[in-house]
């Protein structure tokens, strides 16, 4: 390589090197010539030294470019090995104490530096190529033109199709198209050469080597929804199953006794009060009953939420006062307008307290209800002193309750009406104790879902 220097001459290193070394030359074989012509000696002798002295001097300075030349050369082919990924060159003379030796110290530690981030990236890009191929979603990588560049054996499935076959097509030719919408995430029906379902569809945007591409991923929503349907279908079950039967034991074991005792051939004296406990019974069974199933639907049909504004303060207070078999006291918090649906809010509200009073009475102790705002949204507080959670495992599911005649949706209904509002309900023992601490964090303007039912 060659770069241009004054007067428009071409010099290159090796040739200013050579033109040094002749320059640092040229005084000694001048003064050498000089000296030897001027002493008496034949004319052949000063010439045929003056030819060797020439010669030696031109000799050496080609030699030492040479040799300089020779060690540029190999450091540039070390460095172009190191470029094509080859790191078990090592260069020669790092001992050396000069300049040379330095270089060749440099480029041996960027070498093993090359070689052991080379090894760390090829482990880890097999442990990605492992988890990708392991995990169930379908992974697609398209480059600038749309084209599949990378696909794993979840992605081969889905299309029905090995990698081999996959690999330099379309988008469009793969049915994929459609979902390069730049949709953060997308949720569809569709059907696949693996089969129909539905599909949680997210596509990325990343960079590489300056270029634009896609991820796509692709998870099949169908298999989990089922068994998550099935589990909530034996949950139910199980639930309705034992109700059910709790309510008719008792009624076929008094029907069988009624029956029995209405087939004798002479009937007691007191047969009539007989009949009309176990029509009783029978009754209040079925009574039961069908609380129970009143319960359940009303937890299953949870209207959507109607919002309008409301004061906080005044709605609290109305509604603290409205269970009588225990004072509840009030601390104000700040003044705060809400926009929800009072109602269903109120019955929340509502079956908090009523917890709250029943384990306070147990106990003698005292409740209280308050709030405060956070973050755009408020924290309604309800504190009792009863003596506190035993266990929170099985305190949302549905019909379970510790309570002589209780219905087991208190809780349920009260969090479901808070996340229709986008709140949450959380109850915790309180520290230092006694009592419960139940929070309904709601948000001032909530956003309600498309489908809020």
């Amino acid at each position: 390589m060659t770069r241009k220097y004054g007067h428009g001459r071409l010099l290159s290193p090796e040739r200013r090197l050579l033109l040094l070394v002749l320059a640092a030359g040229a005084p000694g074989i001048v003064l050498g010539e000089w000296l030897l012509w001027r002493q008496p000696w034949p004319a052949l002798l000063q010439w045929s030294l003056t030819a060797l002295a020439a010669g030696s001097w031109l000799g050496f300075a080609v030699a030492a470019r040479e040799r300089v030349a020779f060690s540029l050369r190999t450091f540039a082919n070390l460095l172009s090995a190191l470029r094509e990924g080859d790191y078990s060159i090592r260069a020669h003379g790092a001992q050396w104490p000069d300049a040379f030796g330095e270089l060749s110290a440099e480029i041996n530690i960027l070498s093993e530096a090359l070689r052991r981030q080379r090894v760390g990236s090829l482990e880890i890009a097999a442990l990605l190529n492992r988890v990708v191929d392991a995990i169930d979603v379908a992974v697609f990588t398209f480059d600038a033109e749309q084209r599949l560049r990378l696909v794993n054996r979840a992605g081969e499935r889905l299309l029905a199709r090995g990698s081999e076959r996959l690999l330099g097509r379309t988008a469009t030719e793969l049915g994929l198209v459609q979902y390069l919408t730049d949709r953060p995430a997308q949720i569809v029906e569709a059907s696949f050469p693996a089969g129909p379902g539905r599909w949680d569809i997210r596509e990325r945007v990343f960079r590489e080597a300056g270029r634009s591409h896609r991820l796509l991923l692709v998870s099949d929503l169908s298999r989990p929804l089922r068994e998550e349907e099935r589990q909530a279908w034996m949950r139910l079950i199980r639930v309705l199953g034992h109700e059910i039967n709790n309510s008719l034991a008792p009624v076929i074991s008094i029907s069988a006794s009624l029956a029995t005792l209405l087939s004798r051939p002479e009937l007691p004296e007191d047969w009539l009060d007989d009949v009309q406990l176990g029509l009783r019974v029978v009754s209040s069974r079925a009574e039961s009953l069908n609380r129970f199933m009143a319960s359940y639907t009303r937890l299953a049909r949870l209207p959507r939420p109607t919002l309008r504004r409301f004061e906080m303060g005044p709605w609290i207070e109305r509604i603290a006062h409205l269970d009588l078999r225990l004072p509840v006291r009030v601390m104000p918090g700040p003044a705060l307008t809400l926009q929800a649906d009072s109602d269903q809010l109120e019955q929340a509200l509502i079956n908090l307290i009523k917890n709250a009073v029943e384990a306070s009475l147990e106990t003698d102790g005292s409740v209280t209800v308050t709030w405060t705002a956070a973050d755009s949204a408020v924290e309604i507080e309800v504190l009792d002193e009863g003596k506190g959670l035993s266990g929170t495992t099985n305190l949302f599911v549905p019909f379970f309750t510790t309570k002589p005649g209780g219905s087991g949706i208190g809780l349920v209904f009260s969090r479901q009406i808070a996340e229709v509002h986008g709140g949450v309900l959380s109850l915790e023992n309180r520290t230092p104790g006694p009592g419960c601490r139940a929070v309904l964090r709601l948000p001032l303007h909530p956003v309600l879902p498309p489908e809020a039912e």
